[in-house]
């Protein structure tokens, strides 16, 4: 992370809809563990499939951090794959990093033995480490036994994907938050049509709201198939 987003203002990095307090029905216990990690408890490790909230929880664990004036840094493998040794933080105690999407690294030695030597130097410094990922460690295909077997000794969280109750209360409340009004017809025709991971509902919100102040409009369904209907296709069964 460079200097320029570590000094941005906590509530421009890690907005309402990323916080702790803002994951919908998270495993029992799981939010009270990363409130504790951030204190300097036990490492974690967050698994599940893509769309369940992992980022959501691992940028929510770096604005509790800060909260509590440690420092905080938030490293998305996706996008330093190949070149993660340059990439990763110096840990300092305290310090709380999370480390999001372990599959973009696996299988790829150099980034793995960069990482290896990352965890052993976060350990000895103290720093509280998050590291989350799509699978548990014996299914991510890493190829270093020493970082297998670090990973593999992590206290585990596993989460699952929301069903249609849950995905239809994360979008309400979202919607809430910037104070739109999501009638039952345009919650269920939203849901039928555009992706349901938690990223894309949030990022459609922000641009229905935009949409929404700009026409002076109620989120009804004939404003969505004006705004949106060239653009969605109905959700296949997966």
């Amino acid at each position: 992370m460079n200097t320029t987003s570590r000094q941005l203002p906590l509530t421009l990095r890690y907005p309402p809809d990323q916080r702790l307090d803002a994951f919908f029905a998270p495993p029992e216990g799981a939010l009270a563990q990363l409130r504790a990690l951030a204190r300097g408890g036990d490492w974690l490790y967050l698994a599940g499939p893509e769309g369940v909230g992992k980022t959501h929880l691992a940028l929510g664990f770096c604005a509790e951090a800060e909260a509590i004036g440690q420092s905080a840094h938030y490293l998305p493998l996706a996008a330093v794959a190949g070149r993660l040794g340059d990439a990763l933080p110096a840990p300092q105690a305290g310090a709380g990093i999370a480390i999001d999407g372990l599959e973009h690294i696996a299988g790829h030695a150099n980034d793995e033995v960069a990482l290896f030597h990352f965890h052993n130097a976060a350990r000895a410094a103290g720093a509280a480490v998050l590291y989350t990922a799509r699978a548990n460690p014996d299914e991510l295909g890493i190829g270093l036994p020493d970082l297998h077997s670090r990973l593999g000794q992590l206290t585990r969280i596993s989460l699952q994907p929301a069903d249609e109750a849950g995905r239809i209360a994360i979008l309400r409340e979202r919607a809430e938050r910037r104070g739109l009004v999501l009638e039952d017809a345009a919650t269920e025709w939203l849901l039928r049509r555009v992706d349901r991971d938690l990223a894309s509902l949030t990022r459609l919100l922000d641009r229905l709201d935009r949409e929404s102040l700009a026409a002076q409009r109620r989120l009804t369904v004939p404003f969505l198939r004006a705004v949106l209907g060239g653009e969605t296709e109905p959700s296949r069964s997966t």
